[in-house]
């Protein structure tokens, strides 16, 4: 079954005003059978968003507009598409008691969701690791270098596997190459593969699945899915779920990368079953 888990909506703040309606239909003429809007989950209310317009993020306040919204187009399109009500949330180190927090108030509305990476810490400060090409630029001075900026993204991303976050904690992990956005502009020479390799075992241990995104393939400065078919085949031998996301911000980036991603692997978003994947069903 074709689905997408992972698409933004109107109440994205650095997105488009593009109607869940537009999105929905589009899905629906590319023949996707189940959908999940994962909004940028609200930030921790002390989390000072370090990117310069403070847009990383859905306020607090939309939050529960946005479930219902949701919830009435889930009703509206139920015999022409599955919907889900999801989000994308951030893991930010340091402060996984606030997310803990906020999944535990808000968990329950949740149909599915993704745990990303988007903020690294450095000493005391915060960075956007794929704000822009001047921004990374600025943090590899401030890291000392682009393999230190990988470094820390990838151990910032085996922490968020092995944090404790509740119960309501999101099942899939997103876009886990982020850090390539703008890799033919700034590549790295070392290779992070066995990093990476160990981040799958991670996710395999804890019953994660896997974002398949397909934004990177539109990046003029990364021209891959998030993660490369390399990693995508390292994760299937290992049975981690794979599960295709567009990152949609406006409905007509829905699908994109479909036409150069391995498509034959993808799951639909909640059809996900631990006991019957781990027997191989």
């Amino acid at each position: 079954m074709l689905a997408d888990g992972h698409i933004h909506s109107p109440y994205c703040p650095h997105g488009t005003k593009d109607s869940f309606e537009k999105y929905i239909e589009k899905a629906i003429f590319l023949g996707l059978e189940e959908i999940t809007f994962t909004e940028h989950a609200p930030l921790p209310s002390t989390f000072v968003d370090p990117t310069p317009l403070k847009d990383s993020a859905m306020r607090l306040e939309y939050l529960e507009n946005y479930f219902k919204e949701i919830t009435i187009l889930k009703e509206k399109y139920h015999s022409n598409i599955k919907i889900n009500r999801g989000l994308e949330v951030d893991y930010i180190e340091g402060y996984e008691s606030e997310t803990r927090r906020f999944l535990q108030d808000y968990g329950s509305f949740i149909d599915d969701s993704i745990l990303s990476v988007h903020f690294l810490k450095h000493k005391d400060a915060y960075y956007c690791v794929d704000y822009s090409p001047e921004a990374f630029s600025d943090m590899i001075s401030i890291f000392g270098g682009i393999e230190a900026i990988y470094q820390k993204y990838f151990e910032t991303l085996l922490m968020s596997i092995k944090a404790d976050l509740g119960p309501f904690k999101p099942k899939r992990i997103g876009h886990i190459t982020l850090v390539h956005k703008f890799q033919i502009k700034y590549p790295v020479q070392k290779s992070f593969e066995q990093d990476i390799k160990n981040i799958l075992t991670e996710m395999a241990t804890h019953n994660l699945q896997l974002d398949y995104n397909g934004a990177g393939t539109a990046k003029p400065l990364c021209k891959e899915p998030y993660p490369p078919l390399w990693i995508i085949e390292e994760a299937i031998k290992i049975n981690i779920p794979i599960v295709y996301g567009s990152d949609a911000h406006q409905a007509k980036d829905m699908g994109q990368g479909l036409d150069v991603m391995k498509k034959d692997i993808l799951l639909s978003p909640t059809s996900y079953n631990n006991a019957a994947f781990n027997e191989g069903v």
